[in-house]
């Protein structure tokens, strides 16, 4: 089948020298290539995987986790015993 294509002149010359090093016809180099890059195309590339390093958060200086309600009057005010 003939197809008329435009092709970039650095991808026109990368093409014809890789035909040329390869001893193979330019259209099957062409053709080669076009199924390489449709299939990368088609095939999407997985996601990576998204990690959250853990932090050491602590308390500050002067808190106390042994009584709880202190701890949330000292956070939040006394207004919200």
């Amino acid at each position: 089948m003939r197809t008329t294509l435009a092709l970039d002149e650095d991808v026109l010359d990368r093409a014809r020298a890789l035909a040329a090093r390869m001893r193979t016809p330019f259209r099957r180099v062409v053709n080669e290539a076009l199924r390489a890059g449709l299939k990368s195309v088609a095939a999407p590339t997985p996601p990576r995987k998204y990690r959250t390093p853990a932090r050491a958060l602590g308390l500050k200086p002067g808190r106390n986790l042994d009584n709880i309600s202190e701890l949330l009057a000292q956070v939040e005010g006394e207004e919200f015993r």
